[in-house]
């Protein structure tokens, strides 16, 4: 299937996709673990996998970076949470490597040993920050779990092609030793040890501090915050060593958010719109910077690659707005809003304005393109940022969504004035949901997309995607294929 990038207002930005999936495949959600190296032979079945879409960037801008071999095996979480089947999450490998026999096959599956875990966002233990260390080796996999706090450590290092679970870390060392729960981003440290993010404390409240384990032992070393200064509401979060600073995020509060969205909850103050901003060094909270309405739910952050920039961006759901965070002269930090996707006049739907929802931003390693998914609008959306203050909209694709024109929603007034999209349709067969989560390769052609989002928001939204039964050659049932972001792109 082939499919063409809208390109930006007067602009004469010429590109193209093209939607890689064989046959058999259907989605719920992933988002790619790009694993730089894939040695070893396969010892999984030949599965078909639920479904990836490889967005192709064929165009004559593109700077194809010499950073690292292609990626040639992926790891995906995959979620049975909020579905009918009763059994635990995995991790799938899927072979992407467009040589292999098995290109775009589920090569290996690992079970957890625990039901309803929900599986979510994963890093490594080693990454950009260990530079200059050969004795790091990225061969863990974090796997945090978002509702059962458990995070599991996965051996990806003895066989890549067939990973298996080196620790557990109970739940119980989460809420005895740190007083948090619901552990979502996970970042290794120049330090050696990994760095989660949580999102709320053991009673369901919103809660924003970080767990610290231990990259040997991986076990919980303690918080890595002061005690009282964690943020109300937690997420993600991104660090900038040379500039002694973090920033974190926040999306709401776990007992909230849990079983769906209620847009009640946004007025009792139980979702966050606040950037926090932390001294790097001495683990202190220094600011923190109130989005208002326009940066309600700010989830994903990213600075800049270039380690000497001051700045990176934001991506604000509630709202379809990207905020732009920088250093100021003084020395402090501030945030402005530089993109806003208007929200659509709809009927049909739960709320007479339709967001575009942006729960996904990543940036190229060039830091030249932004690119960013509108979840309930159901478009990828491109930005060149060469002008930090003014991107400018040179790309755009839609995915399916809530907005596709056989729907039950019908858009009464589009600030864009765009068409209602055509429903995606791969290889005769329609995919429901939305993109969700982004990945880049790490020479900017390939854009790895998926579509879930969280299982109790993908069953109040896309309830399709639960029921979505596909046919595979050893007749599985489907699970939720969840997103995990990677920790430091590098």
């Amino acid at each position: 299937m082939k499919g063409e990038w809208r390109s930006g207002p007067g602009q004469n930005w010429a590109s193209s996709l093209v939607l890689e999936v064989q046959t058999n495949q259907t989605v719920k959600t992933v988002n790619q673990k790009l694993q730089e190296s894939s040695t070893g032979k396969s010892t999984g079945g030949n599965f078909k996998i639920k479904v990836v879409w490889v967005l192709v960037l064929v165009q004559s801008e593109v700077l194809v970076l010499p950073a690292g071999p292609r990626e040639r095996i992926v790891y995906l979480p995959c979620i049975y949470r909020s579905t009918a089947v009763q059994k635990p999450d995995y991790l799938a490998t899927v072979d992407v490597d467009p040589e292999s026999p098995t290109y775009c096959q589920v090569i290996h599956r690992l079970p957890m040993p625990n039901l309803n875990d929900e599986l979510h966002h994963s890093g490594w233990n080693a990454c950009s920050s260990c530079f200059g260390d050969p004795t790091r080796t990225r061969n863990r996999l974090i796997l945090p779990s978002l509702i059962s706090s458990r995070i599991y450590v996965i051996d990806v290092g003895t066989e890549p092609r067939s990973p298996r679970i080196h620790k557990t870390v109970e739940p119980i060392d989460l809420y005895w030793k740190c007083g948090l729960a619901n552990p979502h981003t996970s970042h290794c440290l120049a330090s050696g040890q990994i760095m989660i993010s949580c999102m709320g404390e053991p009673a369901g409240g919103g809660k924003g501090g970080f767990v610290l384990l231990d990259g040997e032992t991986f076990e919980v070393v303690g918080n890595w915050e002061h005690p009282g200064e964690a943020a109300p509401f937690g997420y993600d979060f991104w660090y900038q060593p040379r500039h002694n600073v973090m920033i974190s995020t926040e999306w709401g509060a776990p007992k909230a958010l849990v079983h769906g969205f209620n847009p009640a909850h946004v007025k009792e103050g139980l979702y966050g719109s606040a950037l926090h901003v932390w001294d790097w060094t001495t683990h202190r909270k220094l600011q923190t910077l109130e989005l208002g309405e326009d940066g309600a739910i700010p989830l994903e952050v990213r600075f800049l690659h270039d380690p000497n920039a001051t700045e990176g961006y934001v991506g604000c759901a509630l709202r379809g707005c990207v905020f732009r965070f920088y250093r100021t002269p003084k020395g402090d930090w501030a945030a402005e809003k530089v993109i806003s996707v208007p929200s659509k006049k709809v009927e049909g739907w739960m709320l007479p304005e339709m967001p575009g929802l942006i729960t996904d931003i990543l940036i190229s390693l060039d830091d030249r393109f932004l690119y960013f998914s509108n979840w309930l609008h159901g478009d990828i959306r491109q930005y060149d940022i060469t002008d930090r203050r003014n991107p400018r909209l040179v790309g755009q694709v839609f995915l399916g969504g809530s907005i596709i024109r056989d729907g039950p929603v019908k858009v009464l007034e589009d600030p864009e004035k765009q068409e209602q999209p055509a429903p995606c349709i791969i290889k005769g067969k329609r995919v429901p949901g939305s993109p969700q989560m982004l990945q880049l390769s790490l020479d900017g052609r390939r854009l790895y997309v998926t579509t879930s989002l969280f299982s109790g928001w993908d069953k109040q939204f896309y309830p399709d995607m639960m029921r979505y039964r596909p046919t595979t050659r050893q007749n599985q049932e489907p699970a939720e294929v969840q997103s995990p972001m990677l920790g430091h792109r590098s």
